[in-house]
């Protein structure tokens, strides 16, 4: 497999935390989608029972017992000295390009404290997912951001990273918690992440809790929703957020098989 860069400029700024648990088969697809573009790699293994296969030698392989795919990130995130992280997971790649384009909102703006694209499935689903604009009001009350963004390292010193108490949406709530902490983010026009649909995809385990978890970053973040920030969103769309993602009316089992549907591999 080629490993050389895809980019005109290095991005040994970067350091790519790739967590896996009994993914081994799709891990090296996600280390070097991140070392063809020049960034550093990290890799927490969460205690696989699987065998981890080997990775090249500037990869720092941390190996930990099983403690959950929070506390697995956050192993990962405190070896991480670079200005600049981005968090991925094993059975996921960088889309090519991925790091030059986030990077440059980031340097463009100083105080921005991520930058994150688009989705493009592959694997059982194939398209793009596209959410709209980053707005403050509208994150806090729909899960449009995703794991990979990059962000630079004040972001997880100053929210700690990944909450464990959180199983399910633990992303969703990093961003609500860098918004808590001053940070806002920024939504760029590019395919960023290439996301793997496969039966054991920890989305189609996170759906089916998504109102206890959206109980729990409420309750955490409640001072930031009791006074939520203005974003651009009008009167109208607003509400909209509230009434229908906030309550995310259709069941879960009803949303997934239209999902399916919609974004099925006809190939």
């Amino acid at each position: 497999m080629d490993t050389g860069p895809d980019s005109s400029r290095t991005n040994r700024d970067i350091t790519a935390v790739i967590t896996n648990y009994n993914y081994g088969r799709y891990l090296p697809e996600a280390v070097f989608s991140a070392l063809r573009q020049g960034a550093r790699a990290v890799v927490v293994d969460d205690g696989s029972t699987e065998p981890v296969p080997d990775l090249p030698a500037d990869v720092e392989l941390i190996r930990q017992a099983n403690q959950g795919v929070a506390t697995a990130r956050n192993a990962g995130l405190a070896r991480v000295q670079s200005p600049y992280i981005i968090v991925l997971d094993a059975d996921d790649r960088l889309a090519p390009g991925a790091l030059e384009a986030l990077r440059r909102a980031l340097d463009a703006d100083p105080q921005l404290g991520f930058a994150y694209g688009r989705m493009r499935f592959f694997g059982d689903w194939a398209g793009e997912l596209r959410f709209p604009p980053y707005d403050p009001y509208g994150l806090l009350y729909r899960h449009t951001i995703g794991l990979t963004a990059l962000m630079r390292r004040e972001v997880a010193e100053d929210t700690g990273g990944f909450d464990p108490a959180f199983e399910r949406f633990e992303d969703w709530e990093l961003w609500v918690n860098a918004l808590a902490h001053g940070w806002q983010g920024r939504q760029i026009d590019a395919v960023t992440v290439e996301y793997r649909r496969h039966p054991g995809s920890k989305h189609a385990r996170d759906r089916p809790e998504y109102r206890q978890a959206f109980r729990q970053l409420r309750e955490k973040h409640a001072e930031l929703y009791r006074d939520p920030p203005r974003g651009a969103l009008g009167p109208a769309r607003r509400l909209w957020y509230r009434v229908f993602w906030g309550l995310r009316p259709v069941p879960a089992r009803l949303e997934g098989a239209l999902h399916r549907l919609f974004w099925r591999n006809r190939s």
